[in-house]
């Protein structure tokens, strides 16, 4: 990305909406906070929807434990992220920009402030408010539609319908949620406010495309890719790092990128918490493209690459981070609440080396059962990630349990 400073140099709304619209598809601009999802279908699917109140909301609730690339983005390009939520307000023609980040993020939320004031009294960002939003360190206010929850002043508890569905201060209840009052001086059909809510990275690339074009944009991806990603790296290297490469480049490129490793690895963590194990051989070669990784089975997630060194315990590490997820659950439904915490414990015991009999069969099949089933995704990731280790660990898995004995020569954790 470009320096921040020279963001604030040109206006980023003077295009009409379909060119604005048109340009990103033809950038091939992808979301990058997990889905990887098209951002022009994304937005355009909210400017055609009906309603006369829109709501652009940039995400930077950044939650999980090992991913920074979203307070890196703040921190360093907040230029670039206003000016890109501004192009969106444009494109879609919405009422007001909500910035949406945690509290905890002092410096992010000072410089986010800055750069909006600063743009605003230049005159570079339309007329379309904004309004820098300051929420709990709760993990799911970084889900969007528990974001939505928060801007509305509530707990980040995720809904069943999507911000395209069931947007911002809604005037008409829909499963349940509370509808809002029409604001002053409203006219026309207002319904469900249809929001967009899209990763402060992924916007931070909309200014750059604006200001240098979709052929621009594309070149910079590695083959058929499009653009650049940001990876935070960890576990066996010298250091966690946050790192720029193109869409398309190979994880180990990425690792090197980040100086390399210093030990030798059995497994990588792709994609966060929501993501999956790999074992290293097989990791090395995948690229890091939202469409390449899903034909494999794999997802880029919150773009994270944690490395798990040979002689440290998958298993450990497999349930440290489900007992996060168990604890950072919203308990609104009984999946969550009750099918997460049991899978959580049951690998709890395994780790310790204090399993039950059954232990290994129960997680096997609830790992199963579980996806599909929660009032979010939250259950499933976890399941998705528990499967993941009971085919990469299994090993592990059968040793922690019959022998009650672990073969690690370290239990350390290497994704926080």
């Amino acid at each position: 990305m470009l320096d921040p400073a020279s963001s604030a140099q040109s206006p980023p709304t003077s295009g009409k909406p379909d060119e604005i619209l048109d340009e990103i598809a033809r950038a091939g601009l992808r979301g990058r906070g997990g889905a990887g999802f098209p951002a022009a279908t994304k937005w355009r699917s909210v400017r055609d929807a009906p309603g006369t109140d829109k709501y652009i909301v940039a995400n930077g609730a950044e939650g999980e434990p090992g991913t920074f690339k979203d307070r890196t983005v703040m921190r360093f390009c907040p230029y670039e992220v206003i000016e890109g939520a501004a192009i969106a307000a444009h494109a879609v023609g919405a009422t007001a920009i909500y910035v949406a980040l945690k509290r905890s993020f002092t410096r992010e939320v000072e410089r986010l402030r800055a750069a909006v004031d600063e743009l605003e009294a230049a005159g570079l960002i339309g007329d379309v408010p904004i309004q820098i939003v300051e929420g709990p360190d709760e993990y799911l206010f970084g889900e969007e539609t528990g974001a939505l929850e928060v801007i509305e002043g509530n707990e980040p508890l995720p809904r069943v319908l999507r911000p395209y569905q069931h947007g911002l201060f809604a005037t008409v209840p829909q499963l349940g949620w509370q509808s809002h009052e029409l604001s002053p001086g409203h006219e026309g059909v207002h319904t469900a406010n249809p929001t967009v809510v899209s990763n402060v990275e992924t916007l931070a690339h909309v200014g750059l495309i604006a200001r240098f074009g979709d052929a621009w944009f594309h070149s910079l991806g590695a083959g058929d890719a499009s653009g650049t990603t940001l990876i935070t790296v960890g576990g066996a290297v010298p250091q966690t790092a946050v790192i720029e490469v193109a869409q398309g480049t190979a994880v180990t490129d990425a690792v090197n990128a980040a100086g390399g490793l210093t030990a030798e690895s059995d497994a990588v963590l792709l994609g966060g918490y929501f993501g999956g194990w790999i074992e290293s051989s097989q990791a090395w070669g995948l690229v890091l493209e939202p469409e390449q990784l899903r034909a494999h089975g794999h997802s880029l997630g919150c773009g994270v690459i944690a490395v798990l060194p040979a002689g440290r315990c998958g298993v450990v590490e497999t349930g440290r981070i489900l007992a996060y997820l168990a604890h950072e659950s919203a308990r609104q439904c009984g999946p969550c609440t009750f099918g997460l915490r049991a899978i959580s414990s049951a690998t709890g015991r395994i780790a310790a080396l204090a399993s039950s009999d059954g232990d290994f069969e129960h997680i096997q099949r609830w790992a199963g059962l579980l996806p599909g089933r929660g009032a979010c995704k939250h259950p499933d990731g976890a399941a998705g990630l528990l499967g993941s280790a009971l085919r990469v660990f299994a090993d592990e898995f059968r040793y922690h349990e019959l022998e009650h004995r672990c073969r690690a020569v370290a239990a350390v954790a290497v994704a926080s």
